[in-house]
């Protein structure tokens, strides 16, 4: 069953030409890993950026060639990897005609590119988080108005290439820019003090950081590989009387689990306010 949807991904992208419009590092990230997959060869692939240092640093690490402009891509899907704030202008360079935009520009609704872009182009909005740039990343993305399920099948290939991609509705991808695409930055905080904690008690600090974050990588693993709740995992862990138990109370008396939520739901909320303005 994994090997026939592999086959049936992979000639999603067999005859198609991906043109990468911002060759930074997200840009790099998905084609290296979708090309690494074999999902699409480096001969298909073509990237534009503004700075010549970024684009020749994108092609040698892909293979891919390069393009002296947007309008010179060739391509039948693009990727917009450039900033929010460069978009609209990238966008316009864009030929009209039968293609697919796969957009991870941050904050820009399917409605907003759908306005800019020519005639005949389709759009997937996509939400991608950095641990994407070492093939570990977590992604949602949502359809545009006339997106296909053949699209959403190019988007969940490229995306899935570095990592978990999920489709989701688009009144959702706020709720994933708090949670997945924030989130890495709340978890570096949480091995950080995690470490400090070690360092406290007696640890020599590079020691300390290298346990703090290979249990955070165990325990993530625990959740996806086991399917087990976390609340169960916590209570494997949580023997009566012991140390995790006491540890636990403390990280309860400090407000921990709400200062998470709360985190979440205030990164959410900014994504919200971003994407209005």
């Amino acid at each position: 069953m994994a090997l026939a949807r592999r086959m049936a991904d992979t000639l999603v992208w067999r005859d198609m030409k991906l043109g990468v419009i911002g060759c930074g590092k997200m840009g790099g990230a998905l084609v290296e890993g979708a090309i690494r997959s074999g999902a699409i060869p480096a001969s298909q692939v073509r990237g534009c950026d503004s700075h010549a240092a970024t684009a020749d640093a994108f092609a040698a690490a892909t293979g891919a060639s390069l393009a002296g402009s947007i309008g010179d891509l060739a391509a039948d899907t693009f990727l917009l990897c450039t900033k929010p704030h460069h978009a609209a202008a990238a966008l316009a360079a864009l030929p009209a005609g039968d293609a697919l935009l796969i957009s991870v520009a941050a904050g820009l609704t399917t409605a907003w590119l759908e306005s800019r872009v020519p005639a005949g182009v389709r759009v997937v909005r996509c939400m991608p988080n950095t641990p994407a740039l070492i093939g570990k990343g977590a992604a949602a993305f949502c359809r545009g108005s006339a997106a296909t399920a053949t699209d959403a099948d190019a988007a969940r290939l490229l995306l899935g290439s570095v990592g978990l991609a999920v489709e989701l509705p688009e009144s959702l991808m706020d709720a994933v820019t708090g949670l997945s695409g924030s989130g890495p930055a709340f978890v570096y905080i949480m091995i950080e003090a995690m470490a400090d904690g070690g360092v406290r008690a007696g640890l020599p600090r590079a020691d300390a950081l290298k346990l703090a974050a290979q249990t955070v990588l165990g325990a993530a693993a625990m959740v996806l590989e086991t399917g087990v709740h976390p609340a169960a995992l916590k209570d494997m862990v949580a023997s009566p009387g012991g140390t995790t138990i006491a540890g636990l109370a403390e990280l309860e008396k400090h407000g921990m689990r709400s200062a998470f939520i709360e985190a979440v739901h205030a990164a959410a909320r900014r994504s919200a306010e971003l994407g209005a303005s």
